[in-house]
């Protein structure tokens, strides 16, 4: 087949003359003879893969045929042009096409190195070429094989030889896969190299003629997009770099596009499926809520609460995501959405992920609502049975208006009157199942509308996959008078410096945290334990200070009592786990000591540090550095020159890999064969939209034929992993 023969599957390599791409064309093939089972089998049928090979393969996630052919390079190497060895300048690194003559093996004396030399030429001269220790070449070039060669020419000790990097034999076709043209480069491992992966890619391409493609003709010829065979097949082996990013962002569109439908659909079923009673237009107690606040509403909130508003007048359950960063305002939010429940006759519950963020609510939310006439309850395990009894009956009798607590809310035994709005706050620590036990319909089958919280900040991107059946509001605006953090990183040699002005902002009458990543010494981890760093404190840097401990396996009442005490500034200093990261809010506490910060992700050590600094002053951050790894050093370097933290996300996101999408593999290879969350936000932005219009709000049937094989393939890829997944 000529170039002008393949048609739509332009595929101009750039080889130089004489080296073609054979082998690489796929026949045009009608989709009756399609057989995408084809595309799962096993990698052992391809030529040169073995048991061992195949156990390398899986350890990258590559167990089919089809899953080789969605293994993309991560870039390809510059093409590299033919010098003939009359022309070669020493030094220059360049490629040659000659005839072996002659070849031999030698061991040097002195370092006992294995060195291989080999007679080469071409039409314009002949030099030595030479390897080192690859002895198990000679065989090969007995036979006088015509090969590629890159490298440079090099002068050692008087002599000129031609030291190469790489070579390639050639076949009688004389097609270059790793040499010439634009190079595919894999992700590999130390045991299985990139030459094998070009090498089982070439085998495997041919059969990129069974890939069955999901977008329908009209799409392709919207998006200017290659058929789905061709771009896996210019994606491995392009002409240009250009053609290998459109064939690659073609690949990644697609992907997520299966998934955003998936999403999509499994929520749009949802919708179709479970009815709401409307809420009537904001009352007087919603005013009258608004109206006490000692501060003017960020426009982000104003605009969370307009799109609450509406979302409350649908007679279908809202399901929202009320996402901002640490500090922006969330609970001011979620407190005029229960308040939109209760005034119209209707009860609403505040479900937390620990106790001691369920008591912040509890304090934060009576002294807020109890004065506009609301009953707030706290329900929680650790309370005496009698008390959850009580508050069990005033929620099953609507007594209680408003009930915050943990899990014990989703407790056999406990009922609700008629719930109309849950707030979940912390939403990702709490799995699918567990949201949509409190979430239930009532005896009428009317569900209560729900907004889910997070301060943890996520990038857009990780957002809509993760939480593509929630709406999502941003607060991405903070409140007026708010002071950034200033974040201080600390390296051995000048704690005394750091306490003293720890002890300065004691001694002013604020307070502090010292946080440790463990409450008990480990000898593998070498981080410091809570209790330790008390005792060390209480008889060191801190002495004569009142101080508290606090750590997640605390009897309840010794918790509630720690963190009173502190609250109410019996306490200087609370030495605590990150038990403190998300929801408490102690105004005077301007001061953070974190130990041992190397074993904390970005996000996390920026949820640590949004405890300082809630009373409107200046607060500070310090962030003990206890290795000279440069990489964790760079990392710490990060965190302290920003408090943005949907940056940081982004950061942590980069580094510790994307990860399992819907699963418990939090990084490394993930749900995802093509895409990058990171480097493909506007694909993920522009399938969104997409997925949307397929999917539509009110019709969940195929709609039509012209997305039926779009349909079925995200069923098939995704539709499990939405559908049943507990994300936590």
């Amino acid at each position: 087949m000529t170039g002008t023969e393949r048609g739509s599957l332009h595929y101009p390599l750039g080889h130089a003359p004489g080296v073609s791409p054979a082998g690489l064309e796929l026949p045009t093939t009608s989709k009756t003879s399609l057989d995408p089972t084809r595309l799962d089998r096993s990698l052992l049928e391809l030529r040169g893969v073995g048991k061992t090979t195949q156990r390398r393969l899986q350890a990258i996630g590559l167990v089919t045929v089809g899953d080789l052919l969605l293994h993309l390079p991560f870039r390809h190497e510059s093409p590299s042009d033919i010098r003939s060895i009359a022309s070669l300048a020493v030094g220059e690194e360049t490629v040659l096409r000659a005839r072996v003559l002659s070849v031999a093996s030698r061991e040097t004396t002195r370092r006992r190195v294995k060195v291989l030399e080999a007679l080469v030429s071409d039409e314009t001269g002949s030099v030595l070429a030479v390897w080192y220790n690859q002895p198990y070449l000679e065989a090969a070039f007995h036979d006088r094989p015509e090969v590629l060669l890159k490298g440079a020419l090099v002068r050692q000790r008087g002599a000129t030889h031609f030291l190469v990097r790489r070579h390639e034999i050639l076949s009688d076709s004389g097609e270059s896969l790793h040499i010439l043209g634009l190079v595919p480069v894999y992700p590999s491992t130390a045991d299985l190299s990139v030459r094998t992966l070009r090498n089982l890619v070439h085998e495997a391409v041919p059969r990129a003629r069974d890939l069955v493609d999901p977008l329908p003709a009209r799409m392709l010829s919207e998006r200017r997009y290659p058929g789905k065979a061709e771009a896996v097949l210019v994606s491995h082996f392009p002409g240009t770099q250009g053609e290998a990013r459109r064939a690659r962002d073609r690949l990644a569109f697609e992907e997520l596009l299966l998934l955003q439908t998936a999403i999509l659909r499994r929520r749009f079923r949802q919708e179709s499926a479970r009815a709401a009673r409307p809420l009537h237009p904001a009352g007087d107690l919603t005013r009258r809520y608004l109206h006490s606040l000692p501060f003017q509403p960020t426009n982000a909130q104003r605009r969370a609460i307009a799109e609450i508003d509406a979302d409350l007048g649908r007679p279908i359950p809202m399901r929202r995501l009320l996402h901002g960063d640490v500090g922006s305002g969330k609970t001011m939010v979620a407190t005029y959405t229960v308040l939109r429940a209760i005034e119209q006759g209707g009860q609403a519950v505040l479900m937390a992920p620990t106790e001691v963020l369920a008591d912040q609510h509890y304090l934060e939310l009576s002294r807020r609502l109890e004065p506009l006439g609301v009953d707030v309850r706290l329900l929680k395990g650790s309370q005496p049975t009698g008390e959850k009894r009580a508050v069990a009956d005033a929620a099953a009798t609507g007594r209680a208006a408003l009930i915050v607590g943990t899990h014990a809310l989703i407790q056999e035994g406990v009922r609700f009157h008629e719930l109309r709005v849950a707030v979940v706050d912390e939403q990702h620590r709490f799995g699918v199942r567990q949201r949509d036990a409190m979430l239930a319909a009532d005896t009428q089958g009317l569900w209560p509308h729900s907004l889910h919280m997070s301060a943890t900040p996520i990038p857009r991107t990780l957002s809509l996959t993760l939480y593509g059946d929630l709406d999502v509001s941003t607060l991405d605006e903070m409140p007026p008078g708010r002071t950034p953090v200033t974040t201080r990183l600390v390296f051995p040699g000048s704690e005394d410096k750091m306490w003293s002005f720890v002890r300065q902002q004691l001694d002013q009458g604020r307070q502090a945290y010292v946080v440790c990543p463990l409450i008990e010494e480990s000898d593998s981890l070498e981080a410091v334990s809570a209790r330790q760093m008390y005792v060390c404190l209480a008889d060191g840097e801190l002495a004569g200070y009142r101080l508290r401990l606090l750590y997640g396996s605390l009897r309840p009442a010794e918790k509630a009592e720690a963190m009173a005490d502190y609250s109410a500034g019996r306490a200087d200093a609370l030495v605590s786990t990150t038990v403190i990261e998300v929801g408490v809010d102690v105004p005077n506490a301007t001061v953070m000591v974190i130990m041992g910060a190397r074993r904390f992700g970005l996000s996390q050590l920026h949820q640590l540090r949004g405890r300082v600094g809630r009373g409107g002053g200046a607060a500070y951050c310090f962030v003990m550095i206890d290795t000279e790894d440069e990489t964790v050093q760079e990392r710490m370097a990060i965190f302290a020159r920003t408090n943005d933290g949907f940056a940081l996300a982004e950061a942590d996101l980069a580094a510790r890999g994307e990860g399992q999408l819907f699963g418990e593999r939090q990084s490394g290879i993930g749900d995802l064969q093509v895409a990058s969350l990171l480097r493909d936000r506007r694909l993920l932005e522009q399938a969104r939209a997409t997925a949307a219009q397929i999917c539509g709000r009110t019709d969940t049937d195929l709609p039509g034929p012209l997305y039926r094989l779009l349909l079925e393939a995200a069923e098939e890829r995704f539709a499990a992993k939405v559908d049943w997944v507990d994300r936590v």
